[in-house]
């Protein structure tokens, strides 16, 4: 551990790779703190910084679940509380940041410049800092200040114009694909900087969009996209670039599962377990191409198979001559998997606020080292005091002037 760090929490692993990185996350919601999440899992020491009355994801009315988002996503971290808008607040940041490694915040644009703890600043104070950044549209460009969420951004990015039936209205996808998927660009991003600041002993500003982090996934839509005489956008359960047949979601004699044949080894498996042998000679699905230019004759003889079967035989016959399928499964099926039990994905965890919940570890695994215990949520501004003395050297005298000062209490920083 370097000087600046402060611990890891109990049950944390202490020979991350990330050990002694300091990281201040200011960041919010799902975008941010997976990306904070993740390097808290590596070994960093993440101090979320919250406004006095917490982040919005911990002010968010609750209607108890299996999971709640705040523990799932904050587990490992220390929670400090700071008024941004306070110059006392601001005071204690700076010096946070003087002696950090790495800062992540996701406010829109300008936020933080107005707050006057914007990179410039930061960087100023500690020129080997990583400033990290993530927002909808980045930093620049001519929609830089509209505001951004997940639904929004699935609208605007094309994943909703891609989702749904082809005589449908827009759908948007289930999960928070694009908050996601920008918290773990930001997490990579983030953890580049770290490595190139070894080589070269620079810090850095590194910056995530979440309308560039969600565009590369429509590779199979765009590459099959006609530029002259667009078709319908939207293939329902079939391939995105509708190239490869079959490939739906099939009925079940108990449910659904879905299969693809990208080659003709799975074709062969698919039409063997199913009893179709008679399609092996007929010219019609002979080839790939061909099986395309007849998908709708390929899904409704597969469906015709698949329907006399359930969905767990199916999955296991198809398995077995390496054809990929699932089934379609519920929630409730997908969190009580003995598979992402059996590695350590998801635990069960006794939660001083929440009581019994669901949470996650980070999908990265070191072979080396197993998947350590996984600690609880901080409450909402419970390491401050601890943090200020072990990080800054604070007594407990100036720590009272500070709370005098407005330091930790009043409005929303946001």
């Amino acid at each position: 551990m370097t000087e600046r760090s402060v611990g890891t929490n109990p049950g944390e692993h202490g020979d991350g790779a990330l050990e002694g990185i300091l990281v201040l996350d200011l960041t919010q919601i799902y975008n941010g703190p997976y990306a904070t999440f993740m390097l808290a899992r590596g070994g960093a020491t993440v101090l979320k910084v919250e406004p006095p009355q917490g982040e919005s994801l911990r002010k968010r009315e609750r209607s108890r679940g299996v999971s709640e988002p705040f523990a799932a996503l904050n587990g490992g971290k220390r929670s400090v509380v700071l008024n941004l808008k306070s110059e006392a607040g601001r005071s204690v940041l700076l010096a946070l940041a003087a002696k950090a490694d790495v800062v992540v915040e996701n406010f829109a644009p300008g936020v933080m410049d107005r707050l006057g703890i914007g990179e410039p600043v930061l960087r100023a104070l500690n020129p080997s800092l990583i400033y990290a950044s993530g927002s909808g549209y980045g930093t620049s460009g001519r929609y830089r200040d509209q505001p951004a969420m997940d639904l929004s951004m699935q609208a605007m990015s094309g994943v909703m114009a891609t989702t749904g039936m082809p005589d449908g209205p827009p759908v948007k996808a289930g999960p928070a694909i694009c908050d996601f998927l920008a918290g773990v660009h930001l997490y990579g991003a983030i953890v580049t900087a770290l490595y190139r600041r070894q080589v070269t002993g620079e810090g850095s500003r590194v910056e995530v969009a979440m309308l560039d982090s969600i565009y590369p996934t429509l590779a199979s839509n765009v590459g099959m996209h006609p530029w002259a005489t667009p078709g319908p956008s939207r293939t329902g359960n079939r391939h995105g670039g509708m190239s490869i047949a079959p490939y739906n979601v099939y009925p079940a004699s108990d449910g659904h599962i879905a299969i693809l044949a990208i080659n003709d080894r799975h074709w062969r498996g698919v039409v063997s377990v199913l009893g179709l042998e008679k399609m092996f000679d007929d010219p019609r699905f002979a080839t790939k191409a061909s099986r395309v230019h007849h998908i709708d004759e390929v899904d409704r003889r597969v469906a015709e198979g698949t329907v006399r079967l359930p969905k767990a035989v199916l999955f296991e016959r198809l398995g077995a001559v390496h054809v990929p399928c699932a089934p379609v499964r519920e929630l409730q099926e997908v969190i009580d998997d003995p598979h992402l039990h059996e590695t350590g994905m998801l635990r069960w965890i006794e939660h001083p606020e929440f009581g019994r919940v669901l949470v996650h570890d980070s999908p990265i695994v070191f072979g080396d080292r197993p998947r350590g215990d996984m600690t609880p949520s901080p409450a909402l501004g419970g390491d401050t005091r601890d943090v200020l003395g072990r990080v800054l050297g604070m007594d407990e005298p100036r720590i009272d002037a500070l709370g005098g000062e407005g330091a930790f209490s009043g409005g929303d920083s946001g």
